[in-house]
């Protein structure tokens, strides 16, 4: 499913103009971007948790080059869902598993 597809679908459901729909969701989306960009975590209860994760530095290696190279303590965005929207998916029965 697409942002459009989320857009069409709340607009569809509530019966607001798609316009207004995708100011909506770009407004939600830059609202959490700016908390984490500053440090911020977002926790939507039931759905889940926009936190930001601290990377320790760390040695790596460039192959083509066999040489050592330090990669300095950094911060990336991750999500973490809640237990109860997990537990949804993990329900589902429409959701097929492949298996070998």
């Amino acid at each position: 499913m697409t942002k459009a597809d989320i857009i069409s679908e709340i607009s569809t459901k509530t019966g607001i103009e798609k316009v207004d729909v995708q100011e909506t969701v770009e407004a939600f989306f830059k609202v959490i971007k700016t908390s984490m960009i500053s440090g911020q975590n977002v926790y939507v209860r039931g759905f889940g948790s926009f936190v930001v994760k601290k990377r320790a530095q760390k040695t790596a290696r460039n192959i083509s080059k066999n040489t050592a190279i330090i990669i300095p303590e950094h911060f990336v965005p991750s999500f973490k869902p809640a237990k109860v929207f997990v537990d949804k998916v993990k329900s589902n029965s429409k959701i097929v598993s492949i298996e070998a």
